[in-house]
């Protein structure tokens, strides 16, 4: 079995991917650690250096290099918006839309913004700006995945039954 937690970033993906893949007993593997040791740079660095249309290119490759074995797989908060890499992890796993509103997401992010790329040099207004222009454009597509669960009130174990529901479906 496979699972791709999506969702913005802020959602909790990476901490509620580390609970499942030991609830599940498997791997957790993040995208944007795999693309850092494939490149030997920082997401930054490589937004910097080579641009965001090259980092989602790397980001795709990454994504579909994760085959074999039972793994649950954190996503970057575009992920799912490039090339066809939510109809990919939808064909070959379950996929878990981890739903935050602005304002939550807005107040995660705000304290966390150093090594994220697309938001380190932002103020607050502009921060705000950005999270709802990208939640307008990224929403529809995140909305494909196969569950869907609040990032605000989620129960990992919950989650986990949730899961382990859907694949005897």
């Amino acid at each position: 079995m496979r699972v791709y937690l999506i969702g913005y970033m802020g959602s909790g993906k990476s901490k509620t991917a580390d609970l499942l893949a030991k609830i599940f007993k498997c791997n957790h593997l993040d995208t944007d650690q795999l693309i850092e040791e494939k490149t030997g740079k920082s997401i930054t660095s490589i937004f910097q250096s080579e641009g965001q249309e090259y980092f989602r290119t790397i980001e795709r490759d990454v994504l579909q290099s994760i085959r074999n074995g039972n793994k649950v797989v954190s996503t970057g908060g575009g992920t799912p918006c490039y090339y066809d890499n939510m109809d990919w992890m939808n064909s070959i796993g379950i996929t878990v839309y981890l739903e935050a509103n602005a304002g939550l997401l807005f107040h995660r992010l705000a304290l966390s913004r150093e090594g994220r790329p697309l938001i380190e040099s932002l103020n607050d207004i502009e921060l705000m700006e950005q999270i709802t222009g990208h939640l307008a454009v990224r929403v529809p597509v995140y909305r494909k995945a196969m569950i869907t669960i609040n990032a605000a009130s989620m129960n990992v174990k919950s989650l986990a039954e949730k899961i382990k529901a859907f694949k005897k479906i």
